[in-house]
């Protein structure tokens, strides 16, 4: 049945319940997409400037090829045996630090997160968990409390779990070595244990994505790292968004903050669309939680959704998408700092690789945020055929993380489309 878009939103809260969320004023029907571009009902073009799930592309053709054999041939759970989830595990595993040579594989990273708590209360004994708090690591009703950018009105009284500290702003509030950052954590882990609850975990998106991917340098989670090994807790690195060579300087943004975690927590782009999620630990980690739960998940780590994790790996390296990452971001972050210099709306600049934005603001030395400004610069660009979005702490940065095969002209496209919609849209809080 082909629908109008009145009637895809009626149908929608019919079929769907209320408040299914939609991206802009003007909701868009995709029907088609390939590389980096989406096409809408109407064939119109759109280039994607915002979707990190597929990662190496829509439709990449190695990975279609890989889902379409694999199904063709054997789909089943994982108490049979079968080589593709070894082969899959083997070669993910081969990208991380020595120490993280294990995995268990879900369906979502809200699952995989969900596991990775538990992992630290199996290794510990204690439940204190403390996350930063303007994040969103997944929607289970464990890891719902976890994030603060999706406040749940139910807690299932687990709230006394959750200890928060601010997530780092290198705008508004340097923290040049990550010192103060390290210090937070080590008061609310005091917290936890004089509360009775204990330390268990802290829980970061290691490049802090959805608090607007501050620009902290290179190390910068060095210290707090030490203070979670004092204490006797796990770091768990949410890399649902910043991992798989985003950063464009390191597959996993955890290097480049200069961390070895204890937990990485794997979703999104892992399989390019693929529903697939998993947590990567050392062998000792995986062992207590295996023995503390009996944990089986019926489509985690299927023989398709492998072999379609297993090629995007391969896309990734024979495709060089990692150092393509880093010429591209260099290139969109100097187009960005050319518009700061031209648009005082403009306050900060930001990114690495292809996660790039900048934090648009009423005024310069105030740093207002120009939050509603920002919601119409990005439905205009919407209407030009650019797709992106906002995050942060005042919804007023912009979210660029596009598909990883993103080029120079690509960007090209964007910026250019952008300098014009900043030099029409008229600025307000």
């Amino acid at each position: 049945m082909k629908r109008t878009i009145e009637k895809l939103l009626a149908d929608r809260s019919r079929l769907l319940g209320p408040n299914v969320s939609t991206f802009y004023d003007d909701p868009v029907h995709f029907v088609k997409g390939e590389g980096v571009w989406l096409w809408d009902s109407a064939g119109r073009k759109y280039l994607d400037c915002y979707n990190n799930v597929p990662h190496v592309g829509h439709c990449n053709p190695r990975v279609v090829e890989a889902i379409c054999r694999q199904a063709s041939t054997l789909n089943t759970h994982t108490r049979y045996l079968h080589d593709g989830i070894l082969d899959y595990v083997e070669t993910l595993t081969s990208t991380m630090h020595t120490s993280l040579d294990t995995a268990i594989l879900t369906c979502t990273g809200s699952e995989a997160n969900d596991v990775a708590l538990r992992m630290a209360e199996a290794v510990t004994g204690k439940r204190g968990i403390i996350a930063t708090d303007a994040t969103y690591h997944g929607n289970t009703s464990l890891v719902s409390q976890l994030s603060k950018s999706n406040v749940p009105t139910v807690g299932f009284g687990l709230d006394e779990y959750f200890r928060f500290v601010k997530a780092p702003d290198s705008y508004r509030a340097p923290d040049p070595d990550g010192t103060a950052f390290a210090a937070s954590v080590a008061a609310q882990i005091e917290a936890h244990e004089d509360a009775g609850t204990g330390f268990a975990a802290l829980v970061v998106c290691p490049y802090f994505l959805n608090e607007g991917f501050p620009d902290n340098p290179d190390g910068w989670l060095k210290p707090v790292g030490e203070v979670v090994r004092k204490a006797g807790g796990l770091l768990i690195c949410d890399e649902v968004q910043s991992g798989f060579g985003r950063t464009g300087t390191h597959m996993w943004a955890h290097e480049k903050m200069g961390i070895v975690p204890d937990v990485v927590v794997l979703g999104k782009p892992m399989a390019n669309g693929h529903p697939m999620g998993g947590v990567v630990a050392g062998g000792d980690i995986v062992s207590a939680f295996r023995n503390g739960y009996r944990y089986f998940n019926t489509f985690g780590g299927n023989p398709v959704s492998c072999a379609a994790a297993l090629a995007v790996l391969q896309e990734i390296r024979s495709e060089d998408l990692v150092a393509s990452a880093e010429r591209v971001g260099r290139h969109a972050r100097a187009r960005l700092v050319a518009l700061k210099q031209k648009h005082e709306v403009i306050g900060d600049v930001r990114g690495s690789g292809l996660i790039f934005g900048a934090e648009m603001v009423v005024d310069r030395a105030s740093k207002e945020p120009a939050s509603q400004f920002t919601d119409r610069v990005i439905n205009a660009m919407r209407h030009r055929g650019i797709i992106h979005s906002k995050l942060g702490r005042h919804k007023n940065t912009l979210k660029i993380r596009p598909p990883m095969p993103f080029s120079i002209n690509n960007a090209d496209l964007l910026f250019d489309t952008l300098d014009e919609v900043l030099s029409q849209t008229t600025v307000s809080p």
